[in-house]
């Protein structure tokens, strides 16, 4: 026997930006208005610190002794579908894809790269729901950082499905793309770096 669920209202973007900007820490999933789970001390550090090391030589025009050609932004608002209106933690679009960064909010673009820092409570969605919206929107690039397991996990777009392409863990330099010309320290990216 088949029951019907009746579905509440699905949350819009007018839902979102009636929120005052000074308090709109939420994103949109599957059209349900959900607040971004506030960071903790591991989660912020991890944030700052990969904005920093792929901001530092990527966000700004090409050419020079830093490769450039990026806008690196973080909890940037996103539209991907209707009811699919992102914040990630940190993301990047290809300057030769969008000359100038929108002033608008949400930026209705896709972007070229998307980092998560992963919190308990919001790690599933991350995991399934976004990713799954980042794989239809193909979106070419996409971290996840869990500052628990103090690991990074890097994917790759496939027509198939995301292909998992780097994991590292303390203790590791790696370079991940579509930053390779950049060596991330997963040690300063979790909290401890050599002098």
């Amino acid at each position: 026997m088949s029951v019907a669920v009746k579905l509440g209202p699905r949350a819009s973007l007018a839902d979102l930006l009636a929120i005052p900007e000074e308090q709109r820490f939420h994103e949109i999933v599957d059209g349900e208005l959900v607040r971004k789970a506030m960071p903790s001390g591991p989660h912020g550090r991890a944030q700052r610190v990969l904005g920093g090391r792929i901001g530092d030589p990527y966000d700004r025009r090409p050419g020079g002794r830093l490769p450039g050609g990026w806008w690196i932004v973080t909890e940037t608002e996103v539209l991907l579908e209707e009811e699919q209106v992102y914040r990630p933690d940190v993301l990047g679009w290809r300057r030769e894809r969008l000359p100038e960064l929108p002033e608008t909010t949400p930026i209705r673009i896709r972007p070229d790269w998307v980092c998560e820092v992963l919190s308990p409570t919001t790690a599933r969605n991350d995991r399934v729901k976004k990713m799954r919206v980042y794989q239809r929107c193909g979106l070419p690039h996409y971290w996840m950082v869990d500052p628990e397991d103090q690991t990074l996990m890097v994917y790759r777009w496939t027509s198939e499905g995301y292909l998992l392409i780097l994991t590292a863990e303390r203790g590791e330099r790696v370079r991940a793309e579509p930053f390779v010309e950049v060596e991330l320290d997963m040690d300063a990216l979790f909290g401890d770096e050599a002098a």
